[in-house]
């Protein structure tokens, strides 16, 4: 518990020993930045623990479709070794000559949800190759976590999302980043009022100011919002002290913190 709150930190990345430096290294140079975790499940939990973060989603990406299985594998190995303490979401490609097998795959994991990254993936969000993984998302009622926002392309822009949110209005979409990094307040005006459509505050609170948080906060209304570091980029007890300087009321952390996320997700 952190200040009396239950929190669910609803972005983590998590990699396997063998490959954790590798990764995050990797994710490093995209972002221009030095993490400060390891990116295991273990450094996860302990810094969770530290900073009092009760539950998190995990996740990873697959950056070629047969990497899929392996890591789905690997994500639902993690939540099963971990009980009570991970929910798992799965990885998809827009290149896999498979897309259903991959899905009902994920789903025998007991994987709970879809993480997209359309920059590292290098995919437009509405691009067509990815019809097939919000109809099929939709129609097995899989939310999409989906990395949205990044001034120096084009994949997961508003223009990129605003037509499958309008087409697909069945299917819940997480935009990590406020729903768009390096875009902040920009995106919450064109997105706000979908009610189909969530936002995580990972890697945000690091670049904007206080005030301008709460603003885009309020512009979606707390019940959009979900509390999430996006470990191993920045750690848990930061976000948490980051988050707090906000200024929110309770039952807006009350929100944010646990219970939004709790509507999406069924977590133990």
């Amino acid at each position: 518990m952190y200040k009396n709150y239950e929190v669910i930190d609803a972005h983590c990345h998590i990699y396997p020993e063998k490959i954790a430096s590798k990764a995050v290294g990797g994710t490093d140079r995209f972002y221009d930045i030095v993490s400060k975790c390891l990116g295991t499940t273990e450094d996860l939990l302990a810094r969770g623990k530290k900073a009092g973060v009760d539950h998190f989603i995990v996740q990873s990406v697959a950056t070629t479709p047969h990497q899929v299985k392996s890591i789905n594998e690997f994500i639902a190995k993690s939540v099963d070794e971990h009980k009570g303490m991970l929910t798992g979401l799965g990885t998809l490609h827009p290149d896999s000559e498979d897309q259903k097998g991959d899905v009902e795959h994920l789903i025998s994991l007991g994987l709970q949800g879809v993480k997209l990254h359309p920059d590292i993936q290098q995919f437009a969000i509405d691009d067509k190759r990815c019809l097939q993984i919000y109809n099929l998302c939709e129609e097995k009622g899989l939310p999409v976590l989906m990395h949205t926002g990044d001034n120096r392309y084009d994949y997961s822009n508003p223009n990129r999302l605003l037509p499958v949110l309008k087409k697909y209005k069945n299917l819940t979409v997480i935009g990590a980043h406020f729903g768009g990094w390096s875009m902040w307040e920009d995106a919450c005006k064109v997105y706000a009022g979908i009610e189909n459509f969530y936002v995580d505050c990972s890697s945000s609170l690091y670049a904007i100011t206080p005030q301008a948080a709460k603003e885009v906060i309020r512009t979606y209304g707390a019940q959009h919002v979900l509390f999430a570091t996006d470990y191993p980029m920045w750690d848990p007890s930061e976000e948490l002290e980051r988050f707090m300087a906000i200024g929110l009321t309770e039952e807006e952390n009350e929100m944010i913190f646990s219970k939004n996320v709790r509507k999406i997700f069924d977590i133990k």
